[in-house]
C-alpha cells in the first residue's frame, strides 16, 4: 500500500492525492514487491534500505545516500494477543519529500492526517521530528501501562495471592521491557547523530526538539530499568516467601509426625503380649495419656521458643 498525503501552510486539512508531487508525505505500509519497485524507481531510493525496513529485526541507524537521508527507528505496537512489541520504521527525507516505510500499521499516519493534529507535509524536517516525537510518546505510554501491571501484581504479592499466571505475566512483561530497552538505546544513538546536523540541517528550534526527545527517551530508559528491578525484586521476594512457607509446612508436618508417633510408642508397648509394670492397674491408661500430653506440651513449648511454629 502506498499513500500520498499533502498539506501546505494555506491548506485547511491534509489531502490524500493519487500521485506524488513536491512537498508530499509518501507512506508505504507492508509494500509488495511491485510497490517496492515503484518506490525505488520513482524516488530513486536504495532498494537495500527499503528491504531493511521490512526486516523485523532491523535496528535503528542513520544513513546518507546522496541527497537522501535514511533514518531507521523502532516503534512500539500491540500484537493481536495483547502483548507489546516493536517494529522498524524507515523515514526517508530529501529536498522534495518525506517518505515512510513500515511493515505494520503506524498510528502516526492516522493521527497526523486527521483532525487537529494534521501536519503540514511541506515542512519536511518538522514532520520528521513530529513522527519521532510520537514514537517517543508511544514508548512512554506503553511503559506506563506496563508499570501499572507490575504494581497490580506487587499488590497481590503483598496479600500473598500471587498465582502462577502472575509469574507467567512477569516473564512476558520482562520480555517486553527488554525489547523496549533494546530499541530505545539505538533510537537515542540515532537522535544524537541527527543532532550533529551532518545528515539533516536543523534550526535551533529543531535542535531543541531533538534534545527534548533525547531527554524523554532517557527518562523512558530509566523507567524501564526501574521496572526490571521491580520485577526482579518481586520475583526474589516471592521465592523467599515460598521457601519460608515450605519450611514452615515441613516443620509443622514433622511436629505432627512426632505427636502422632509418641502415643503409639507407649500404647504399642502396653499392647504387646508380655508382662509390663502396672499393666493391671486401672489408672495406667490415664497415666499414659498424661505422660503423652506432657511430652507433647514440652515439644510444643520448645518449638515456639525456637520460632519453629
Amino acid at each position: 500500500m502506498i499513500k500520498y498525503f499533502y498539506r501546505n501552510l494555506q491548506s485547511p486539512k491534509v489531502t490524500e492525492l493519487d500521485k506524488s508531487k513536491r512537498g508530499v508525505w509518501i507512506h508505504s505500509e507492508n509494500p509488495s514487491q511491485r510497490e517496492i519497485d515503484t518506490l525505488t524507481s520513482k524516488f530513486k531510493l536504495e532498494i537495500g534500505h527499503i528491504e531493511d525496513a521490512l526486516d523485523e529485526d532491523e535496528m535503528p541507524r542513520l544513513e546518507r545516500e546522496g541527497k537522501q537521508s535514511y533514518i531507521f527507528v523502532r516503534y512500539p505496537f500491540q500484537t493481536s494477543d495483547g502483548d507489546m512489541d516493536t517494529a522498524p520504521l524507515l523515514v526517508v527525507i530529501d529536498d522534495d519529500n518525506v517518505l515512510t516505510v513500515s511493515q505494520r500499521p503506524l498510528k502516526s499516519v492516522e493521527r497526523f492526517t486527521r483532525g487537529k493534529d494534521a501536519v503540514v507535509t511541506t515542512q519536511r524536517t518538522k514532520l520528521l521530528l513530529l513522527i519521532l516525537a510520537d514514537i517517543s510518546q508511544a514508548y512512554d505510554n506503553s511503559i506506563r501501562i506496563t508499570s501499572r501491571k507490575i504494581k497490580q501484581i506487587r499488590t497481590r504479592l503483598r496479600n500473598q495471592k500471587l498465582t502462577n499466571q502472575d509469574l507467567i505475566d512477569f516473564v512476558i512483561l520482562e520480555d517486553e521491557l527488554n525489547e523496549f530497552l533494546a530499541s530505545l538505546l539505538p533510537n537515542n544513538a540515532t537522535l544524537r547523530r541527527l543532532l550533529a546536523g551532518r545528515h539533516i540541517s536543523l534550526f535551533e528550534a529543531d535542535q531543541d526538539i531533538v534534545e527534548d526527545l533525547l531527554l524523554i527517551n532517557d527518562q523512558s530508559i530509566e523507567a524501564i530499568r526501574a521496572n526490571l528491578r521491580s520485577i526482579d525484586n518481586i520475583r526474589n521476594a516471592h521465592t523467599a516467601i515460598s521457601s519460608n512457607n515450605l519450611n514452615k509446612t515441613i516443620t509443622f508436618l514433622t511436629l505432627a509426625t512426632i505427636m502422632v508417633a509418641l502415643p503409639n510408642v507407649f500404647f504399642g508397648m502396653y499392647g504387646m503380649n508380655v508382662s509390663l509394670p502396672f499393666q493391671q492397674a486401672h489408672w495406667v491408661f490415664i497415666a499414659l495419656i498424661g505422660i503423652n500430653l506432657t511430652l507433647i506440651s514440652i515439644i510444643m513449648g520448645f518449638a515456639k521458643k525456637k520460632n519453629l511454629i
